[in-house]
C-alpha cells in the first residue's frame, strides 16, 4: 500500500473544461453518454461541464455518469465583460443554479442564429433532444472578472481563468496580466502547450498553480494531463491540492 493510499488519497485525472451540444461551437457528438464514455476511455475520472454562459446540460451529463467511475462537477464557462473566458466550478447544482440566475440577468438578450453561430441544444442524459436555447450564448455578460471571481467564491465555487495562453478570449490576451486585486487560485493552460513552454512564453504565470484542459468541443479533444492527488473529487480538495496541503497535490503531465 502506498503512502497516498494509507492517507486515503486517490489520483484523479481531470479535464475541467468540457462543452456539450448546448455550446454552439461544440460538435453534435458532444452528448452526455458519449462524453462520459470518451472521458473514461481517455483515463479521465473527473470532469467539469462548462458550456458557454449556460448550464442546462450539466444534470444530464451527471445522470449519464451514474454508476461509472467518472465524477462530474457542475460548471459554466463565463465570458466576462472584458471578454475573458472564466471557468466557474461548483460542487452542487444548487450553487450552479444560483450563479446561472446571475449570469442570465446580465447576459444581453441577443437571439441566436444557428446558421451563423451553431445550434444550442438542451438534451437529456441519453442525448435526446429537449429544446433549443434561443438566446445567443457566445457573448459577454455584463460581469467583470473581479465581480465574477468574487461572486463565484461567495457561492462556494471556484473560478479559474481559461486557456490563458490563447490569443483570444483569455486573461493574458485581453488584460496582459493577473490582476493583483482578483483572488485567483489557479490558471488554466491549453492541452497543446506544456507547462515548461507556457512558463517560458508567459512569465505572468508566476507561481500560480496550473491545470491543463482540453476545452473539449469534440470527443477527440479530451486532455488527460492534470492529475489531482486528493481524498474526494470536490472543490475543497482541489483547493487543498493547489495549496499542497496534507499530501494533496496537482501535477501537470508534459
Amino acid at each position: 500500500m502506498t503512502s497516498d493510499e494509507q492517507a486515503g488519497l486517490k489520483a484523479y485525472v481531470a479535464d475541467l473544461h468540457v462543452h456539450t451540444v448546448l455550446s454552439p461551437c461544440a460538435a453534435v457528438e458532444m452528448i452526455p453518454p458519449l462524453i462520459v464514455r470518451q472521458a473514461l476511455a481517455k483515463g479521465i475520472n473527473l470532469a467539469a461541464i462548462t458550456d458557454h454562459n449556460a448550464s442546462a446540460n450539466v444534470r444530464a451529463v451527471q445522470g449519464a455518469a451514474i454508476d461509472t467511475d467518472l465524477a462530474v462537477l457542475p460548471g459554466i464557462e463565463l465570458q466576462t465583460y472584458e471578454e475573458v473566458h472564466l471557468l466557474c466550478l461548483f460542487d452542487t447544482l444548487v450553487q450552479l443554479e444560483a450563479w446561472q440566475q446571475v449570469v442570465d440577468a446580465r447576459l444581453p438578450p441577443v437571439r441566436n442564429y444557428p446558421k451563423l453561430f451553431g445550434e444550442q441544444f438542451v438534451v437529456d442524459e441519453t442525448g435526446r433532444f429537449i429544446r433549443r436555447e434561443e438566446r445567443l450564448l457566445t457573448i459577454s455578460a455584463d460581469i467583470t472578472l473581479k465581480e465574477a471571481v468574487t461572486h463565484v467564491a461567495r457561492l462556494g465555487g471556484l473560478a479559474i481563468p481559461a486557456h490563458v495562453d490563447r490569443p483570444a478570449f483569455s486573461l493574458f490576451a485581453n488584460l496582459g496580466f493577473v490582476p493583483p486585486d482578483v483572488p485567483i487560485a489557479a490558471l488554466d493552460i491549453s492541452c497543446h502547450i506544456t507547462p515548461s513552454t507556457a512558463h517560458s512564453r508567459f512569465p505572468q504565470l508566476g507561481d500560480y498553480p496550473l491545470i491543463r484542459s482540453g476545452d473539449v468541443h469534440h470527443l477527440g479533444d479530451f486532455c488527460p494531463k492534470t492529475v489531482f492527488t486528493m481524498a474526494t473529487p470536490t472543490l475543497s480538495e482541489i483547493r487543498r491540492a493547489f495549496l499542497g496541503q496534507e499530501g494533496r497535490s496537482v501535477t501537470i503531465r508534459e
